[in-house]
């Protein structure tokens, strides 16, 4: 295969996916219905012509009949009057009215034949476009319904994906959350330690070792106080250290 001919092959292809994806079934059915009714109209107005050319030829045969009567009165009549002339005249105008009337039949014979098979054709195709037109409204409302429900599912991939997304951010959300429960447990841990200086009291290195000075002090005003209510000296201490050894 040449290259043209891929070339070609490759463009049609492509046609017909473009073509494919853009022709709605639904605008199908409708125009191929549309084509039906137009011929099915064509069919009707071929019955009325040839329903009307009859008539024409029906009211033709009346009149030649009319004619055949008159001829032959007169005939008649000439006879009556000892014209025999005048009567052969009358009877050779009725014969070629006869041969008339007898053309105007036959004619109206054969519309008769083609109104009854264009009848039937009509009844037929009728039939035929009704029931087209029952399975179209079928086809398109299954198409429809299929539609909707590619549509819906489309869309429900779409929220998938979404929610999905959305699940991610939430667990991600409650890793970092634990993570900082976490680390600030381990820092209240260290304060209440002491292995970790608590910053937010405020004040420089100088203030917080006079606080540590004043502390103390007040730890030992404690003891001696409490020694003193209970009477304990120097001795008494070393006596107390004593016993306990």
């Amino acid at each position: 295969m040449g290259l043209m001919s891929r070339f070609t092959m490759i463009v049609k292809a492509k046609a017909n996916r473009a073509l494919d994806k853009a022709e709605d079934p639904r605008e199908t059915l409708d125009y191929s219905y549309e084509k039906q009714l137009e011929l099915l109209q064509k069919v009707r107005r071929g019955v009325a012509d040839v329903a009307t050319s009859k008539k024409r030829l029906e009211l033709q045969a009346a009149k030649l009949e009319q004619s055949v009567e008159k001829l032959d009165g007169q005939a008649r009549m000439a006879l009556q009057q000892n014209r025999e002339d005048l009567a052969r005249v009358a009877l050779e105008r009725k014969k070629g009215v006869q041969l008339q009337l007898q053309s105007i039949d036959e004619q109206r014979a054969q519309l008769q034949g083609e109104q009854d098979k264009l009848v039937l054709s009509e009844q037929r195709l009728s039939a035929k476009v009704e029931s087209f037109r029952t399975r179209k409204e079928t086809i398109k409302a299954q198409y429809t319904a299929a539609e909707a429900q590619a549509k819906i599912g489309e869309a429900f991939s779409g929220v998938s994906e979404e929610m999905a997304d959305v699940g991610m951010a939430i667990e991600r959300a409650e890793n970092k959350t634990e993570t900082m429960r976490a680390r600030a447990g381990a820092i209240d841990e260290l304060l209440e330690s002491g292995a970790l200086e608590d910053l937010s009291a405020g004040g420089d290195v100088v203030d917080r070792e006079l606080s540590q000075l004043a502390a103390q002090s007040s730890v030992e005003a404690d003891l001696a106080r409490l020694k003193g209510e209970l009477g304990a000296g120097p001795s008494s201490a070393g006596q107390i250290s004593g016993g306990g050894s």
